[in-house]
């Protein structure tokens, strides 16, 4: 009986099926049927993309992008897919161009029809259609149009979303492969995109960098702080090809941070007592070196394993080696992840500990080897546990070896023997008992086993000093029943060597080995006539007849290689006079120097295809050597810059413009000092962002205020520098220089905030992708404009905390207060009332085990040390929610125990709100429109203000015209606008900069407002 599972799409018999996919017992809605002959295939879909109703046409494309997924052939719909690029619906459309992308280079003719649609989507006011669009237009590979393609990328670099701008930077590669004359005109486009401030465009900008001009290093100077700062905040494909690139950067900018440490302790144990590493001062880098490791070192905490394999990279091969340890614990943590994924980690970790033995020491039973692990794995494992082999744990790592040798797996037992070996090798205490071991194992009953220990066996006997005799005889007798080539050819290697010391087994062995000449392996007959040779030397009368008998078998031999080998050696034999014969003595009987254990890892790399194969893929490029002189640091120096109209004020808040420009002239300024900072990395490695910028911003006041006198690389505190630079001035300069006060520290947001108060910008709408919701560019709030204002409505009802039953006695209750909070005005102002319903004192209440989502944050109330019975007692507590619904999770401790609590705010909640007049209110609005616009429809209650102030911190906006009222208010977190306008009771209108959060504001307004 026939199943659809036997016939292939197309209608025919096909056995090309995998036996892991499922039987599909359905039949595929996009083949059309069983049994339709190739002329009346999709027929169905070809009559539903030429029908009039969008609907259908929406069906046909979303079953063709299917057939498209799942790998089959739909370019026989170019056609029918082709014509309807004019569709008036978006979503038809989008489709449309998904598939045109995937076919256009293949029909090439039919889309150079449609460039003019293509061109004119260009300019839709959907974003979506303008990449799309763009795409379609690269993917076509014609050189004619090459112009055309140059046109529509330059417009797109300047496009207003910047998810055009990113479409435009992935074109730039396509474009230049096509026509490479382009080059100049495209380096042009790819330097205004490197300076772009949006994150989702950064990535791309770098990636059109490095396939088009990765020469240009010059482009790189000028937005390298600025791609530091933001790297964190780029998407992780961009992370890599970020890190990527920025690792040749710092290889061809700054000196070897290693340079002055080559060949110091590098074998030393990981955690050695007798180190004196903590008294070394740390490597003196260059300042915009180190704000790239700072910069990349939060990033190898992320879930993405290629971006912690980039930045391990960029660590070693750029970073000192103090530093380098850094990686090893994020590397070993990616263990835990895919086969796939473990095997490029292993074949890392194997290549560094090749190096660097103490750097993975630490976590020697990370790569003990599972029977779950695949041979691959398993053999990586075996690798990097032999190059961590010292006199400390090659205990452990024997017994573990051991315990390998029983595995069923006969290639991961071979490598095993040869990983004893390799221990042996490199640990001379535990020679001895490795050999025994090994001789022991000649007794296996595998004949795989026993053939790999007499190879491994071969090797040890070059490095010990030892008599062989006893072991050799006892493989001589082996070798009747070993078949294995390579150890027979083992075998008789040493019994060549070792021929003086077995003089009555050697002969024989030559004897049996004559009468089956003809069936050995070639390498076996290699190592049978070097016997021959050997034994003539030293026991010609035994074995002369026996050398002429091999040699004219070889001489007829069907291997060129035995012929012309034995050629060679006859030359050595009786009967024949040369000078060689001379020689022969000190050609054959020479002491061999014991074989070198090198590492399988060329000199490539670290996570590159490369290294992974052990050889050179094309396309590789060597990572460049470290500069003897490497350049000055003032080519990466950025000019903060002044706008003319707010020139005076900008000059007298001097620290504050600092504090703007962090990552343009931070490093710059700190360059003059002696690298504070970099000490301060190096024994820390787990302080935040905020406080190593903190930190740079004090290294540059200070450095700014001695302005005449030298650097000081003490690490006392500012204000003591400051007294003591006061000192060393004159006088009339005392008088001169005024000191001003040093600004707060300010999140990096707040620095966005106050950069785009010098020019306003138009607004960024971004795609309705995932991740990339909140745009980056912030619309400019001129405060002359713009009043904050207190809270208009005070919420009087409060929330459970903790029931008292729940609690063992102890209640609590929860409000929101609407008013700032004392540390930051970006925490929520939450008041708690505790109650004691019990007849005992309940003592030490305080905050305890935190469960916050992503950048939540929470500041604790005052420990309450004491609430008498039935006694309250208020506590505040401050919660960042950054900008989110989502609750905090967090315990209340005290004497009763621990209670698991949760505060979950309402969108209202989260705003700060403001008031502005309604032209100020209009032109705002104009600028948040399109996918920052939200519009609901509700018949309102008739005290819609009430309401609104009531479930929204809102402010009240100018008087109202007739029927329309306006509320204005800020984002907590991030000071994103919200404009909230109400037509007629009926007509709720959002305008919010984070399009999420305006989303959730429009539901909570609907539904608290409908009658």
């Amino acid at each position: 009986m026939l199943t659809s599972s036997h016939v292939s799409n197309n209608g025919s018999y096909s056995n090309d099926r995998g036996a892991g996919f499922e039987t599909e017992f359905a039949v595929d809605p996009a083949s059309g049927g069983f049994f339709h002959t190739d002329f009346k295939k999709h027929d169905d879909l070809k009559e539903m993309l030429d029908s009039n109703k969008d609907s259908l046409k929406l069906e046909a494309m979303k079953r063709i992008i299917g057939m498209v997924a799942k790998g089959r052939d739909a370019s026989m719909l170019f056609p029918a897919v082709v014509k309807n690029v004019v569709s008036k619906n978006i979503e038809v459309k989008k489709l449309v161009y998904v598939y045109l992308e995937r076919y256009a280079e293949e029909q090439q003719d039919l889309a150079l029809l449609s460039i003019s649609t293509f061109q004119r989507a260009l300019k839709e006011p959907n974003q979506l259609i303008r990449a799309g669009a763009l795409r379609v237009l690269s993917s076509i590979r014609v050189k004619m149009i090459s112009p055309i393609v140059m046109l529509a990328i330059r417009d797109a670099s300047s496009d207003m979303s910047p998810y055009v701008r990113k479409t435009a930077a992935h074109a730039i590669p396509k474009l230049y492969g096509l026509d490479n004359e382009l080059k100049s005109e495209l380096v042009t486009i790819i330097q205004k995109l490197l300076a772009d401030k949006t994150v989702l465009v950064i990535g791309s900008a770098v990636m059109a960098f490095t396939e088009v001009c990765p020469e240009r290093v010059d482009l790189i100077h000028q937005v390298y702080r600025k791609l530091c700062a933001l790297l964190v905040d780029v998407d992780e494909w961009g992370q890599v090809t970020i890190v990527n690139m920025l690792t040749r950067y710092a290889r061809m900018q700054f000196a070897d941070p290693n340079l002055h440490e080559h060949g110091d302790d590098s074998d030393r144990p990981f955690y050695d007592s007798g180190s004196d590493s903590s008294e070394k001062p740390a490597p003196t880098l260059d300042p915009d070196h180190r704000l790239l490791l700072r910069s990349t070192r939060p990033l190898l905490q992320s879930r993405n394993a290629a971006v912690v394999m980039a930045v391990a990279q960029l660590y070693h091969h750029g970073a000192p080696k103090s530093e380098s340890l850094l990686a090893a614990k994020a590397m070993v943590r990616l263990l835990r992840s895919h086969v796939e994924v473990q095997s490029v980690v292993l074949n890392a970790i194997a290549s560094i500990s090749a190096q660097n033995k103490g750097m993975f020491e630490a976590y020697l039973k990370s790569f003990f080897v599972r029977t779950s692990d695949p041979t691959n794995i398993k053999l990586l494992k075996l690798e990097i546990l032999t190059n961590l082999t010292t006199d400390s744990n090659v205990s452990i790592i024997l017994r573990e070896l051991q315990t390998y040798i029983s595995n069923s797996d006969k290639k991961f037992v071979a490598a095993t023997i040869q990983a004893i070996g390799r221990c042996a090798c490199s640990i001379n205490e535990v020679t001895d008992s490795c050999l025994n071991g090994l001789v022991s194992l000649l007794s296996n009953r595998d004949e795989a086993v026993v053939a790999e220990s007499v190879v491994v066996i071969k090797r040890l006997l070059q490095t010990q000093a030892a008599d062989p005799k006893e072991i050799i005889t006892h493989m001589a007798r082996l070798l009747d029943s070993i078949t294995v080539a390579q150890a027979r050819a083992a075998i008789l290697w040493l019994l060549g060597e070792h021929s003086q010391k077995v003089p009555h087994i050697a002969p024989d062995i030559l004897r049996k080995l004559a009468k089956t000449f003809s069936d050995e392996h070639d390498i076996v007959k290699l190592q049978v006539m070097n016997l021959a040779v050997k034994l003539y030397i030293t026991n010609s009368e035994q074995t002369s007849l026996l050398c002429q008998y091999i040699f004219n078998l070889a001489r007829y031999d069907q291997n060129y290689d035995i012929r012309d080998k034995a050629r060679l050696l006859k030359q050595f034999i009786p009967r024949q006079e040369g000078k060689i014969t001379s020689y022969a003595t000190r050609i054959f009987l020479a002491s061999k120097p014991a074989p070198l254990l090198q590492s399988q890892f060329k000199d490539l790399q670290l996570g590159s295809l490369s290294h992974y194969i052990k050889q050179r893929a094309t396309g590789y490029e060597p990572l460049p050597p470290f500069p003897e002189h490497p350049p000055p640091s003032d080519v990466r120096n950025v000019e903060p810059i002044v706008t003319t109209e707010d020139s005076k004020p900008y000059k007298k808040s001097d620290k504050k413009s600092k504090d703007m420009f962090l990552w343009e002239s931070g490093s710059s300024r700190g360059a003059s000092s002696n690298n504070t900072s970099g000490s301060e990395d190096s024994s820390s490695s787990s302080e935040s962002t905020s406080e190593e910028s903190d930190s740079q911003y004090e290294e540059e006041s200070s450095s700014e205020e001695k302005s005449g006198t030298k650097s000081s690389n003490s690490s006392s505190s500012e204000e003591s520098s400051e007294e003591e630079s006061e000192d060393e001035r004159p006088k009339h300069e005392k008088s001169q220089i005024s000191r001003p006060e040093p600004p707060k520290p300010k999140s990096n947001l707040d620095l966005l905030l106050d950069l785009s108060d010098l020019d306003s910008s138009i607004p960024v709408m971004t795609p309705s992708l995932g991740g990339f919701l909140t745009p980056s560019t912030i619309v400019s709030v001129n405060p002359l404009l713009i009043e904050i204002i207190p809270a208009i409505y005070t919420h009087t009802k409060s929330m459970e905390l903790i029931n008292k039953i729940n609690g063992r006695g102890l209640s609590a209750i929860y409000r929101f207060t609407r008013s700032p909070h004392i540390l930051s005005p970006s925490m929520a102002n939450i008041n708690i009332m505790f109650t004691n319903n019990i007849n005992e004192d309940i003592t030490d209440i305080r905050l305890g085990k935190k469960n916050l989502g992503m950048d939540m944050s929470i500041y604790d109330f005052a420990n309450i040390p004491k609430l008498p019975p039935n006694g309250c007692l208020p506590a505040t507590l401050g919660i960042d929610f950054n900008d989110t619904i989502q609750s905090a999770n967090f315990e209340i401790v005290c004497s009763l125990g621990n209670f698991t609590v949760c505060v979950k705010p309402t969108i209202g909640e989260l705003i700060r709100p403001i008031k502005m007049e309604n032209v100020v209110f209009y032109e705002k609005q104009s600028k948040l429109g399109g996918m920052n616009e939200h519009v609901g429809h509700a018949k309102c209650v008739n005290n819609v203000t009430e309401k609104v102030l009531e479930c929204t911190n809102l402010g009240v906006c100018g008087n109202p015209d007739g029927d329309t009222l306006r509320f204005a208010g800020q984002t907590l977190k991030s000071s994103n606008l919200i404009l909230v306008t109400i037509t007629n009771q009926e007509t709720i209108i959002v305008n919010c900069e984070n399009m999420v959060f305006g989303s959730v504001l429009l539901n909570e307004l609907l539904h608290n407002l409908k009658t």
